[in-house]
């Protein structure tokens, strides 16, 4: 009996085809497409059912596999509106910076003349190498052998090389400084070998030259006095990059660091110009696009009388050398304006020296020079005034009525306040004196009554005398157009008791009063507060520049006189102690001044500041009496008397100065 195939699930097995493997019968599908191409146009009678192959996708998994696709989708899309919207500007901007530079073109440095019109400083070319980070090979093995060749060329060591790329490599683009001052030969052996050395650049720039005597160029061993002036230009540090990039100065640009070259940078540093360049795989200019002239700096015509300074410093330099001291001080203003026609700090230093830059063994010759010669002593230096001070402090008792023109006090040798004595420097005293001669001999009773008072007369006292002092401009900056200007200092009562835990006793008030103590001053507010004796009682704001002068147009800006303070003394006591410092040439102890051919009036000091050195040495002064031009003060560090190096210093200028105004 034929054993009858069984039907699964009641499908037709016609749909199996049985084949023999293995001694074994298998049933196997006949694909469906032969089964219909087998029963196209044939009528099936029976019933025919669909089925459908299983999947193993469920719905959830092809949500799933959606959102996977969205959120990666989302992301692309994210990036690319990072990409070119967000910084495309930036990305642009790169990819130009590879193709395109804006290659800054430097203005030409204003240029500075005195009053006479003798130029002060000129521009010379010079070479410069630079270096562009942005140019060199990304691998460190391929920028050694750069590093390396550049150091055999100038001379720089490869660790100084590497720690400036690493300090300025933040500016990628920017061409960086590595050596300056490079001499002819040095940048043409560097030129023929740039094709070698990319992102290495020779710039052809200019050096800022120091001139005297006319035009002529200093030595490079000649310190002068000029140099406290007109200052210097130098590198920008890291820290000044910084703080001037947003204001368009480039790691290559030099900036003022002292003297004029400083406070007037602004005006004659210029206007940069530019130039788009084409630029090659190593950052070689290759085609010019377009280019922006530079506008030059502007001049600057000083109040400073470049013949009357170098005379003044001779004078010093002179007078220093006969007494064997070192270090001295002078200023001399036109009391009607409050012009500084000269300005002497010495020992001086030679301002080319820092030109292009100064060498490190050659600036340690600097700063261990215990005279400091960088150090400007007019507007710097702090001193104890001495009997300079004693115009001032006459000056307020007449106006506070404490005395008149008449009162005199007797001077025996000094005043006795129970254990204490505070001498006068003449031993016996002067006699019965009053204001005029108290100045025309510097008597220290006299000031100590009118400052302190004694027995039953009522002095100033510390607090007036600190607001008198300060209406003359003390313990304040005056401010002079250089930079550096100290304020100086007026001990008070509050001050005392806060730092040295003590009282204020009345001889504080006695030593306050001849300019002694802890009072501190500089020479340039001595000077000012000279010329406001000379000038009637007006206190001006000390200037050495006098006008800012187009170079294109040649329009000039004149600096216009600032009064500062008047009308805080009266004329007439102002008048007063001018006759006091006329007597001082007349009969006093500026009687030296006495033999010049006009008349003058001054006020010699002697500063004690240390215990075991000698004293400073002042001289303050105007002329001519009648009708003030020139104030002139001198002081000379640890000169021990006015009288004996300071009024000599003051008799020659006058003298000199007197036959120059009149040739």
């Amino acid at each position: 009996m034929k054993k009858e195939v069984n039907k699964p699930f009641g499908i037709d097995t016609s749909l199996f085809k049985r084949d023999k493997l293995d001694g074994k019968y298998r049933e196997t599908w006949i694909e469906e497409s032969l089964y219909f191409e087998n029963n196209v146009g044939k009528q099936i009678s029976t019933p025919q059912t669909t089925y459908h192959l299983g999947s193993s996708f469920s719905n959830k998994k092809v949500k799933l596999f959606f959102i996977f696709l969205l959120i990666i989708f989302s992301l692309i899309l994210s990036r690319f509106f990072y990409l070119q919207i967000i910084m495309g500007a930036n990305y642009r901007q790169a990819a130009e910076s590879n193709r395109q530079r804006i290659i800054p073109i430097p203005a030409e440095r204003g240029l500075i003349y005195d009053r006479q019109s003798i130029q002060l400083t000129k521009n010379i070319p010079n070479f410069t190498l630079t270096l562009v980070p942005q140019d060199l090979p990304r691998r460190q093995s391929e920028r050694e052998p750069i590093i390396k060749r550049l150091s055999e060329l100038i001379g720089k060591s490869e660790e100084d090389i590497r720690a400036i790329l690493e300090e300025y490599g933040i500016y990628s683009y920017e061409s960086i400084i590595i050596q300056e001052n490079i001499n002819y030969d040095t940048a043409l052996t560097i030129l023929i070998e740039t094709g070698n050395l990319p992102g290495i650049q020779i710039q052809r720039g200019s050096k800022r030259l120091y001139l005297t005597d006319f035009g002529k160029e200093f030595s490079t061993s000649t310190p002068n006095s000029f140099s406290h002036i007109l200052g210097y230009i130098g590198k920008l540090n890291p820290e000044e990059l910084t703080e001037f990039y947003k204001q368009g100065y480039l790691p290559s640009d030099s900036i003022g660091k002292t003297g004029i070259e400083k406070s007037y940078e602004s005006f004659l540093r210029g206007t940069y110009g530019k130039k788009r360049v084409e630029v090659n795989a190593d950052g070689r200019e290759q085609t010019v696009l377009a280019e922006q002239a530079p506008t030059p700096g502007f001049h600057l015509e000083l109040a400073i009388d470049a013949t009357m300074q170098a005379k003044l410093e001779e004078i010093i330099v002179h007078h220093l050398k006969l007494q064997n001291k070192k270090r001295a001080a002078a200023v001399v203003i036109n009391p009607n304006t409050g012009e500084i026609l000269s300005l002497v700090s010495w020992p001086a230093f030679d301002n080319n020296d820092f030109s292009g830059g100064i060498s490190n063994a050659r600036y340690q010759t600097y700063i261990e020079n215990t005279n400091k010669p960088l150090f400007n002593r007019v507007l710097s230096g702090t001193y104890p005034s001495g009997s300079t001070i004693k115009p001032a402090i006459g000056a307020a008792a007449l106006q506070e009525g404490i005395i008149n023109s008449a009162t005199s006090f007797l001077s025996v040798g000094g005043i006795q306040i129970r254990q204490w004595f505070f001498p006068d420097w003449l031993a016996g005293g002067h006699g019965q004196t009053n204001i005029r001669q108290a100045l025309a001999w510097s008597v220290n009773t006299f000031f100590y009554y009118i400052g302190g008072g004694f027995e039953n007369f009522v002095g100033l006292g510390v607090d007036k005398i600190n607001s008198y002092l300060h209406e003359f401009g003390f313990a304040e900056k005056l401010g002079i157009d250089l930079p550096g200007e100290a304020s100086g200092f007026l001990p008070s009562k509050k001050w005392k008791e806060n730092t040295k835990q003590e009282r204020w006793y009345i001889g504080d008030t006695y030593n306050f009063s001849i300019g002694q103590g802890d009072l501190l001053v500089t020479p340039l507010q001595i000077a000012s507060m000279t010329a406001v004796i000379a000038n009637g009682g007006l206190l001006y704001k000390p200037y050495v520049v006098k006008a800012v002068i187009d170079p294109l147009t040649g329009d000039r800006q004149e600096v216009e006189p600032k009064i500062l303070n008047s009308d805080f003394i009266h004329p007439s006591h102002i008048n007063t102690i001018r006759w006091g410092m006329r007597d001082c040439v007349d009969y006093g102890s500026c009687s030296r001044l006495s033999l010049l051919p006009f008349s003058s009036a001054g006020k010699t000091g002697t500063a004690q500041w240390s215990s075991t050195k000698p004293n400073h040495a002042w001289y303050t002064s105007f002329a001519p009496f009648n009708d003030p031009k020139i104030v002139v003060t001198i002081l000379v560090e640890e000169g021990e008397g006015g009288g004996t190096i300071s009024v000599p210093i003051a008799y020659d200028f006058y003298n000199w100065w007197w036959g120059y105004i009149h040739n």
